[in-house]
Parts: structure tokens; sequence; C-alpha cells
């Protein structure tokens, strides 16, 4: 095609968060220690190309806990478990590894804390996610979803003098601000955590697309369909006026998107790895692109510890996906 691309701006930061390269080496670790199959309950992380590699390496992903064997390892996913999930797979016997993000831990700890004192909750999240599942699941009754302004006015609490909200770790800063507003404003006295639940990853993230937005004609971001903080990534550089669409791949790009378009900002969501964005990036130096470019952005250092019993600083991860 005869492009006019001149620059692809590099989001930063962009891609895997510590969560989800803590949670695919409990995975390769496992498979490295036990040998395969090792099974997982849900996708790992919410990425088609992570869950294929790690099908080829042994990896069984299952969502019901009777379609894994007895004696088997098994491995909860970044997203979190419920403790009826956690109870039943400790019933089966199974030898089970938690890849649960520890961001996502400190919701399901600070939930399991407050209502010991006597909390309701309103969680923030959207419907059916299995980070919400897992988050809403840790208490039998008491804790109630909101996945937008309009939920806020309906919903009834059994009492309001302890009330405390919570939030899924992957929505759009923004519109979890507006509907956290809209709880503060119906239950004045609404207990808050003390620092906001959305992760670091899914804010970095977010914020470099506010900067990368104004200065491009087209936003790509590489990331599955299943990923929520990719899907907010997408309708945020859409919501700042940039056209945009999110690939799972780089076959899904479509030479008409890049049709009298000279400046392109690339990321990718905390679930998609490098070398997808590295596919796209070859992908639309073909269409045409001159130079590529990237961003200042926030350097992220964190990195979580494996659970005990995985530790092995003697058989290191094969091939550990990046």
């Amino acid at each position: 095609m005869n492009s006019d691309i001149s620059e692809v701006l590099l989001a930063e930061p962009r891609g895997f968060c510590a969560g989800v390269d803590r949670a695919i080496e409990i995975v390769e670790r496992a498979i490295a220690k036990f040998g395969a199959p090792i099974y997982v309950r849900h996708e790992i992380v919410h990425n088609t190309y992570v869950v294929n590699e790690l099908k080829a390496k042994g990896a069984i992903f299952i969502e019901e806990l009777s379609d894994v064997p007895p004696g088997a390892t098994l491995v909860f996913s970044a997203h979190g478990v419920s403790k009826a999930v956690e109870q039943e797979a400790r019933d089966r016997g199974f030898e089970i590894f938690d890849a649960t993000c520890p961001l996502v831990t400190k919701v399901h700890v600070e939930v399991a804390k407050l209502a010991k004192e006597g909390y309701e909750f309103i969680m923030i999240g959207h419907k059916g996610h299995p980070e919400v599942e897992g988050t809403m699941g840790q208490l039998s009754s008491g804790i109630h979803l909101v996945e937008d302004v309009a939920d806020v006015a309906r919903v009834a609490p059994l009492q309001t003098e302890k009330l405390a909200v919570v939030t899924q770790t992957t929505l759009s800063v923004d519109d979890a601000a507006e509907i956290a507003a809209a709880v503060r404003a119906r239950f004045p006295a609404v207990r808050e955590p003390k620092q906001q639940d959305i992760c670091y990853a899914t804010q970095n993230r977010q914020d470099a697309v506010k900067i990368m937005s104004p200065q491009v004609d087209l936003v790509i971001v590489v990331g599955s369909p299943t990923s929520s903080n990719s899907n907010r990534l997408r309708e945020l550089a859409q919501r700042l006026g940039t056209e945009s669409y999110m690939v799972d791949s780089a076959e899904e790009l479509k030479p008409e998107w890049f049709e009298g378009k000279t400046r392109i900002g690339l990321t990718a969501g905390a679930s998609a790895p490098e070398v997808l964005v590295r596919e796209v990036i070859d992908r639309v130096r073909a269409f045409g692109a001159v130079s590529v470019r990237k961003m200042d952005g926030i350097e992220e250092t964190i990195k979580f510890p494996l659970p005990k019993g995985l530790k092995l600083d003697d058989i290191p991860p094969p091939g550990h996906i990046s």
C-alpha cells in the first residue's frame, strides 16, 4: 500500500506487568518441577498467545475443578478465586499454587478484614469478570456490584453505617473515579481504600495513552478481547478523540486503518507479551512506516515473589514467555 506513515510512537510503559510475569512464571516453574500436565483454573492471564504457549509446554486450562484428576497440580489464575473454589480445590486434595496477583490479594485481604468488623461492600467492576467473581466470592453475602453510575442509585445495602468500597484492579481510572464519586455522594460515610485498588500497571498504561493519543492519528492496542485492561486502553484513546483498534496479533491489522495516517501510536495491555508488539511493528513497517520512537515514561521495577515451593534457583523456567 502507498502509505503516509512517518513514525510509530511506542507507549511507555506497555505490556507485561509484575503480576502477569509472576503468574506465567508460576505455571512454567510448576511444569519444570512436577512435569506436564499442570492444570490451570481459568486462563492464567487474558492473552491468547500466552495461553497457547503454555498449552504447548504442558498446561491444561479448565473452568471446573471436576475436570482435574485426583492428585494433580493446580494453579489458580492471576485473577483470583472465590473462597468456595479455594475450599473445593483443597477438599479435592490438589497440590495448589496460587498465581493470584498480589494486588488482587490485597483487595481480598481488605474485604476479609473489614467484613469481620461488620462492613458491607460496594464493588466497582464488570459483572462476570473472573477477578470480580473472585473478590465477591470472598464473602457469602454483603458485597454489592455496581458497574456504572446508574447502578449506584439502585444498590441496596442492608445498612449504611459500615459500608466500604472496593474496585476491580483493571478498570478505567476515570470511569472508576466517576462511579466512586457517585458512591460518596449517596453514602457520604463510605470507607475508601487508603490506596486506590486500581493497580499501578493499569494506571501507568492509561496515563501513557493519555499522553500519546493527542500526538498520533491512530492508536493500536495489542491485547486479547477478554483482557479488561487492554479494552480500557482502546476505549480511552477513542474517548480522547483518536481512532483506535485492539488486535490480538499483527495478522488482524487492516491496511485501510492506516490510510491517510501519519503517526501511529502503539501500546499493549498488561497481559500482552512484547513479542506481539514487535510483530505489529514489523507489519506497520511493511505498510510503510519509516521510524519507531519510544516515548519517555515511567520505568516499572516492581517484582513480586513466587510462592513457596517454586523458588527453584537450580531449575530455571524453560524459555520464559516475554
